[in-house]
């Protein structure tokens, strides 16, 4: 049986589309996917990602511990509610799962990890916790719901259903977090527009999505969330990497710390690989659309699309390739769809982000 979050009655009764994500039972979309992707470009939007999971790592030397754990520096995380984007490596350098650490104190600090990969993260950050920090608890928190509120009128949206964050928020930077009661509030997001998601006890998460929903906020699906994190050059965790693909190989370079002495999980093998593929943009210059898996042939070899899909923002099929080193931005590719060769060319991606086409 698919699991449910607090919110799944909610969904039903807007006649979401629901499908099977990663065990759970999550909207695809409220009727249009297209529609719901432009209001998020446009006015605000929130999406249920209450599948994800937030962990709390509790105890002194929390910090030592992650700086083993994660790729990307957390002593960049000097002030309270700091966050920061990193991945989690095994020894041979592929990802075991990408999240985000957020900095409450030294001795709390909250990890939110992708839901497909909770039994393994958890039973890897176990293992690593029995081996190097005996002392920490890791404690999942499936008592909390997850919303994010997505658009460049969300904030003006939050306000206006959460009364008492304004002043507490206003001048939230991105990447910083705060507590507002018993919710816990983070200038953070998977679109590439401002916004924020919204950590809350399960039970009062259907109260604030009606809140919301009054303030002017539309439901929006994951097959949205999908679009606008590609234009916004953001990876998707079994597409754009995995446990056989390194950071380095994934545009993920600048989330890793290989200057410095700290020695981390995968490091190693990070710094004696050879570096041979990277990943690259395409925009589709002939009719058809760019899905993931489909060859793609370049003067420096061949290469696959990891994730595809029609941009409702550029009018316009775009992707993320991983491709040979050695092909840069402005070449001219060729990708096979349906046994016919069609043109794209390379870009730097992010596409889109905070409603202005970068490319």
């Amino acid at each position: 049986m698919l699991k449910q979050t607090p919110l799944n009655a909610r969904h039903r009764e807007a006649h979401a589309k629901l499908v099977d994500f990663s065990g759970w039972e999550m909207p695809i979309h409220y009727g249009s996917q297209i529609e719901e992707h432009h209001v998020v470009r446009r006015e605000a939007g929130m999406f249920d990602v209450s599948h994800m999971l937030p962990v709390d790592l509790k105890g002194e030397g929390a910090r030592a511990f992650l700086r083993r754990l994660v790729a990307n520096d957390v002593d960049k995380l000097q002030h309270t509610g700091r966050a920061l984007y990193t991945c989690m490596l095994h020894e041979g350098g592929g990802v075991v799962d990408d999240l985000i650490v957020y900095f409450m104190t030294e001795s709390w600090f909250r990890l939110v990890v992708n839901a497909g990969c909770v039994d393994k993260d958890l039973a890897w950050m176990e293992e690593q916790r029995r081996r190097y920090a005996p002392e920490l608890e890791i404690k999942p928190r499936r008592d909390l719901a997850m919303i994010a509120v997505q658009g460049p009128k969300a904030a003006e949206r939050l306000w206006q259903a959460l009364p008492g964050s304004r002043s507490l928020t206003e001048r939230m930077k991105p990447f910083y977090a705060v507590l507002v009661g018993e919710m816990f509030v983070a200038r953070t997001g998977y679109t590439g527009e401002d916004g924020f998601e919204i950590m809350l006890p399960a039970k009062a998460a259907p109260f604030f999505w009606q809140a919301l929903l009054e303030a002017g906020v539309k439901p929006c699906g994951l097959g949205a969330r999908d679009t606008l994190r590609l234009e916004a050059g953001m990876n998707l965790y079994g597409q754009d990497m995995d446990e056989a693909t390194t950071p380095l190989e994934s545009g993920l370079a600048w989330t890793v710390d290989l200057t410095g002495e700290r020695d981390f999980i995968g490091k190693d093998a990070l710094l004696r690989l050879p570096r041979e593929r990277q990943l690259v943009g395409l925009v589709l210059l002939d009719r058809g659309v760019l899905r993931a898996h489909q060859k793609v042939f370049t003067p420096a070899g061949e290469g696959e699309i990891t994730s595809g899909s029609f941009s409702p923002t550029l009018d316009a099929s775009i992707a993320f390739a991983r491709v040979p080193v050695g092909v840069a931005v402005g070449d001219e590719v060729e990708v096979e769809i349906r046994d016919k060769r069609l043109r794209a060319r390379v870009v730097k991606y992010p596409f889109v982000r905070n409603g202005k086409v970068l490319v």
